[in-house]
C-alpha cells in the first residue's frame, strides 16, 4: 500500500459527523472510528475488537488503551510526522494520548472533532506540542 492510498482513504471521511464510538463512513465516527474505518478500507477487516470507552477524555479508566492498541497494531515511527502516518495526541493536561489523526500533507492531518465531525486541519504548534506518538500502518511502501 502507498501513502497516497492512505491519504485518499482518510480524506473520503471528511464531512462525516462526529459520533462517539461509531466508525461508519458518512454516518458518524469519533477519532478512533476514523482510524478504524481507514484501516478497514486498507485491509478489509479490523485488527481487534474495541472495548467500550467514554467520550470524556478526562476519564482515566482507559488512559493507556489508545497507545497500547497503537503499539499492538501499528509500527512505531520517529522524527517529523510524514504523510500517511498516524499521530497520537495528548489532550489538556493528560500524559497519555487520547486523540488521533492521520497525516495527509506536510503539515495537514485528518481527524474527527466533537461538534465538527471529520475535517482536515493544520498541524499547528498547538497540535505539535501535544504529539504523544507517531505510527505507520503495516505494509506501507516507503
Amino acid at each position: 500500500m502507498t501513502r497516497d492510498e492512505i491519504v485518499s482513504a482518510a480524506r473520503r471521511w471528511i464531512g462525516t459527523p462526529y459520533r462517539h464510538q461509531a466508525a461508519t463512513l458518512g454516518a458518524g465516527c469519533d477519532c478512533l472510528g476514523l482510524l478504524r474505518g481507514v484501516w478497514r478500507s486498507l485491509y478489509g477487516t479490523e485488527p481487534m475488537d474495541v472495548p467500550n470507552y467514554r467520550a470524556d477524555w478526562r476519564d482515566g479508566r482507559h488512559a493507556g488503551d489508545l497507545l497500547a492498541a497503537a503499539e499492538r497494531c501499528l509500527l512505531p515511527a520517529e522524527g517529523e510526522p510524514m504523510v500517511g502516518q498516524i499521530v497520537l495526541f495528548r489532550l489538556g493536561a493528560t500524559i497519555l494520548p487520547k486523540h488521533c489523526g492521520i497525516m495527509v500533507g506536510d503539515l495537514r492531518f485528518v481527524h474527527a472533532q466533537e461538534g465538527l465531525g471529520v475535517l482536515e486541519a493544520n498541524l499547528t504548534d498547538g497540535w505539535r506540542k501535544r504529539i504523544a506518538g507517531l505510527f505507520e500502518f503495516p505494509g506501507v511502501m516507503l
